[in-house]
């Protein structure tokens, strides 16, 4: 009986089970790397040596070979075949266990092989000339909370150490420390002074520096006419031609709230 319906091709088995088998010498599973070959139970694969393409393990009851295969252009409509690795013979000579012994102990050699991740070099802030560097002011209770923190850590302070005559030492820190507080409390109230001059000073500046604001306006109010009229005059051009060797007459005015007309 004749149909004129389109033939179509039947789908291939994923595993194809065939009689060939390829003249080429057989594969041996513990010449290959643990990660070129894979001897899952159900998922028996490996890389073909001949295109490094992974492809299935048939016959793993009987006779073990690859199947056929595609070696590139796979999935298109020119694929071209595999012929000296498809049908080849595989000899497993390695067991199930003893593969993924050898896989697990492979991984951590590989990740020490592995490039670390580059992190990028943080960018350190340029160290102040000593010009610029701007010491903190030293004043009376900074200094006696340094110094009483220094009492309650230094063991020299508390008299725990002691000389060869049995004495306690002095510290040497705590003394200079003391004297630095001695005297900054003697200069607080000259220091004190100077400050609340100083702040007296800039508040009279800032008062009359207001204070001249609206006199400055005022006189740039009085001379705008004999500005604006100055600027009149010279927009105006002469009669005839103008010079060529001459410099270009500035049309601008240098007052910044009065433009010409």
């Amino acid at each position: 009986m004749t149909t004129t319906a389109t033939p179509t091709a039947r789908k291939r088995c994923r595993k194809t089970r065939t009689k060939k088998v390829n003249t080429r010498p057989p594969i041996v599973a513990s010449a290959l790397a643990a990660n070129e070959i894979d001897l899952a139970p159900g998922r028996e694969h490996l890389v073909c040596p001949e295109c490094r393409t992974w492809c299935p393990i048939t016959g793993m009851n009987g006779t073990p070979k690859l199947v056929p295969h595609h070696s590139d252009r796979a999935g298109t409509l020119n694929p071209r075949r595999c012929t000296a690795g498809s049908d080849r013979r595989v000899i497993i000579d390695i067991a199930v266990d003893d593969w993924r012994m050898t896989l697990i102990e492979a991984r951590p050699t590989t990740a020490s092989r592995r490039a670390t991740k580059v992190l990028p070099k943080p960018k350190a802030t340029p160290v102040p000339a000593a010009s610029q560097l701007k010491p903190a002011p030293l004043n009376a209770e900074t200094v006696r909370q340094v110094f009483r923190q220094h009492q309650q850590q230094c063991r020299a302070c508390k008299g725990e150490i002691t000389g060869r005559d049995g004495l306690p030492l002095p510290c040497r820190d705590g003394e200079r420390l003391a004297v630095t507080f001695l005297r900054l409390l003697r200069q607080e109230p000259r220091r004190r002074a100077v400050r609340d001059f100083f702040a007296q000073e800039r508040r009279r500046f800032d008062r009359q520096y207001a204070a001249a604001a609206p006199t400055r306006a005022a006189q740039w109010d009085a001379v705008l006419p004999q500005v604006a009229d100055a600027d009149t005059r010279r927009a105006q051009l002469p009669t005839g031609d103008a010079p060529k060797d001459s410099p270009a007459v500035p049309l601008t005015t240098l007052h910044p709230g009065h433009s010409a007309s």
